[in-house]
């Protein structure tokens, strides 16, 4: 499509911290007409250069957009600054992109649609440096129809996924990643202040983790595999090899001085399911402990 031919749309920013300003001003350079809000003014000065309007109040912001992002510090800050906005939200599309829990997104939901508003939820999977990048990636979940019309725009900030209807859902998939990847942090720094004890510098192990992590990464969907389907009799790394695993570092970090951690509750769980019975199944089989009763996701 040529230049003067794309199609530009109103966007109001609401909130230039770490990810407002970039998000504004990726889609400035993409030609969109761009208004922001922020309740230091300041932080606009630079966006003005780059064609942006400043907004002196939260409504009159709003009013200027057929599009709403909010990128707030937390929620309440979120819920009071669309609570200022009142009426003007009438007919417009608030993507809130600010933290929350998914009770929270639903909670603002009800408050957007409650002026006349439609609403989406979002997650910001990236760095303020990979707005505007596919090494980034976004997730948003509520109203369908908002967001299969602002697609094109939403989809420049990152590769945009939508998750389904419920409002909480971006959410329940972001702390979902977070804990994979917090679970992974949490296990690095745990084995660096191991191989302290013997000397080893963090530094010098990383390359061979990172060859040991790509194994386990390619492993994934067979766990996944296993854990959608509720079978776990033909797995091919055993909850009581595992647990063996396990007890041995378990007691070797205590020996070293060192807290065993995130590593003393996965033994827990391996230990609980060997002695129901269970040693033989899949290391995958460790979810059936923690799962909540209740429909599988569709």
């Amino acid at each position: 499509m040529r230049e003067n031919q794309r199609h530009t749309s109103r966007v109001s920013v609401l909130g230039l911290g770490r990810m407002g300003a970039p998000i504004a001003r990726t889609l400035l350079a993409q030609g969109h007409h761009v208004t922001v809000w922020n309740r230091t003014p300041e932080r606009a000065e630079p966006l003005v250069r780059d064609g942006a309007r400043v907004a002196g109040t939260v409504a009159e912001a709003v009013s200027d957009g057929e599009l709403v992002l909010v990128t707030l510090l937390d929620h309440e800050a979120a819920r009071d600054t669309l609570a200022r906005a009142g009426e003007r939200l009438r007919d417009r599309v608030v993507v809130n992109l600010t933290t929350s829990t998914p009770q929270q997104a639903r909670e603002l939901a009800g408050q957007v649609a409650g002026h006349g508003a439609q609403y989406l939820d979002g997650a910001m999977l990236g760095l303020p440096e990979t707005v505007g990048t596919t090494e980034a990636f976004f997730l948003y979940s509520g109203d369908a129809e908002a967001f299969a019309r602002h697609h094109a725009v939403l989809e420049l900030l990152a590769p945009a996924h939508h998750l389904g209807t419920d409002p909480g859902l971006a959410e329940f998939e972001d702390l979902a990643l977070l804990g994979g990847g917090y679970a992974t942090l949490a296990g690095f720094v745990h084995s660096a202040a191991l191989l302290a004890s013997v000397g080893r510098r963090a530094s010098e192990f990383v390359p061979l983790l990172s060859r040991w992590l790509t194994g386990l990464l390619a492993f994934l969907p067979e766990l996944a595999r296993e854990i959608d389907a509720g079978a776990y009799a033909d797995g091919a790394s055993t909850v009581a090899m595992n647990r063996t695993a396990v007890a041995g570092l378990v007691e070797v970090s205590r020996a070293q001085g060192v807290p065993p951690g995130p590593h003393a509750a996965l033994l827990d769980l391996l230990t609980r399911r060997e002695a129901e019975g269970h040693g033989g199944d899949s290391f995958a089989s460790v979810v059936e402990p923690l799962r909540r009763p209740g429909p599988p996701v569709g």
